[in-house]
């Protein structure tokens, strides 16, 4: 791929831009962002790393010049800031998707061709602002939550099982936070059902530390987390990147799978050239198709905020 554009460049986008460039998945990949000089900075010293790492693909940094971005074949949206003390999550919203909106419009514009990732939290409700924004097929505007989520649950289990996390396959659906739907029945190791291996108290131990596993890192570091988010965004590139057409767990716009429509929602998706190239619908049962029922519902009071915005008009 020619161009890559990253947008935001706090710690999740330059760790992102980071490992797409290691992973020599572009030509050139553009770091932006609004403060004088810090994508720029980072963008530089991610260069210099280059002989080091062993990679060709070039970094460069700009500060709100989308002219840059022109031509991505991927823009990455990581901007908006994060939730304060004090401060609501109306208020988070409604700050994140005038943000989220205007960074689309502006990166669409140079790019009207690109994929969108959208980073930015609240995640469900920020990808279904950059599908309002870019006003381009659902199929090319979608969230990462869902591999961030699944790297965190198969880490815990592969310290609690003491085996390699590159052994083990799991799958969660809904919505990034506490609203996930993590589902033991579909995750395995090397093949074998994790039921088999662990008994289901452990098990459920561990879906609780995964739904609330961002929260867990603001506790110990007093800001969100990084290498994971980072990493988690760069799979989903080189997948659409080398078309793989992986099966990987996506915030995806659903128009009636799971019983749900015109609503973006963490999914198994095959992800290729295309971006989301098939919804796959796997077979729940009552319980995990009532726990999925309840994320949609979550995200879609979450919804009513952005709407009640009219951001996008009616």
């Amino acid at each position: 791929m020619n161009k890559i554009s990253v947008i935001g460049a706090g710690n999740v986008g330059a760790t992102c831009a980071n490992v797409i460039a290691q992973k020599d998945l572009a030509n050139e990949v553009v770091l932006l962002d609004i403060k004088e000089g810090l994508a720029e900075g980072k963008a530089l010293d991610i260069w210099q790393s280059s002989s080091i790492n062993h990679f060709d693909t070039r970094v460069v940094g700009s500060t709100n010049d989308y002219e840059k971005t022109k031509g991505s074949g991927i823009i990455v949206i990581t901007s908006g800031i994060p939730r304060k003390p004090g401060m609501s999550r109306d208020d988070l919203i409604k700050t994140n998707a005038n943000i989220v909106k205007e960074v689309t419009e502006k990166a669409i514009k140079f790019s009207p061709d690109a994929i969108i990732i959208v980073v930015s939290n609240p995640l469900d409700v920020m990808t279904y602002a950059a599908y309002q924004a870019a006003n381009i097929d659902a199929n090319k505007v979608f969230g990462m939550a869902g591999i961030l989520d699944t790297g965190r649950f198969k880490a815990f289990l592969a310290s609690e099982l003491d085996v390699s996390p590159s052994d083990i396959n799991a799958m969660l659906m809904g919505g990034h936070g506490d609203t996930m739907v993590p589902l033991p029945r579909y995750t395995t190791v090397s093949g074998i059902p994790v039921t088999e291996l662990l008994a289901e108290d452990v098990i459920e131990r561990i879906v609780e530390r995964t739904r609330k596993g961002g929260g867990e890192l603001v506790g110990l570091m007093g800001t969100s987390a990084w290498y994971a988010p980072g990493a988690a965004v760069a799979e989903m590139v080189e997948a659409i990147v080398d078309n793989q057409r992986r099966i990987l767990p996506v915030c995806a716009f659903l128009d009636g799978e799971y019983e749900q429509e015109n609503l973006y929602l963490g999914v198994p998706v095959k992800l290729g050239t295309n971006g989301v190239e098939e919804i796959i619908e796997i077979k729940l049962n009552n319980e995990e198709n009532e726990l999925l029922q309840t994320s949609a519902e979550s995200v879609k009071k979450v919804m009513k905020v952005l709407d009640d915005m009219k951001l996008f008009g009616e």
